[in-house]
């Protein structure tokens, strides 16, 4: 990558489909342990990655919305953000006329 800022949008693109992954992964973990989640030192450890995105997620968001929403919420902003990211590398792409292909 010769351009900085295909390098940061791409980065960016990168942590937000780490962090989406770790979401989905911590929620199917949940669903497969049931109430004994909380003993599971995995789904501990998805808590401790998915938690920043918790903490921005319920400070941006109403408080109306009730804590046990909060993971499709988190979801829904990492997905749309992931395709606001697509989107601006593409951009970067076609205004720097660099060959970009695939993600």
């Amino acid at each position: 990558m010769s351009s900085p800022e295909l390098f940061i949008v791409s980065a960016l693109k990168a942590l937000v489909e780490v962090a989406a992954l770790a979401l989905l992964a911590q929620g199917l973990i949940g669903l497969l342990s049931g109430k004994a989640k909380d003993n599971n030192f995995v789904y501990r450890l998805f808590q401790v990655v998915t938690a920043p995105i918790y903490k921005f997620v319920r400070w941006i968001s109403p408080k109306f919305i009730a804590d046990q929403h909060m993971g499709l919420a988190c979801f829904f902003l990492l997905f749309w953000t992931w395709i606001a990211l697509i989107y601006a590398k593409s951009y970067v792409c076609h205004s720097q006329n660099l060959a970009c292909f695939g993600n």
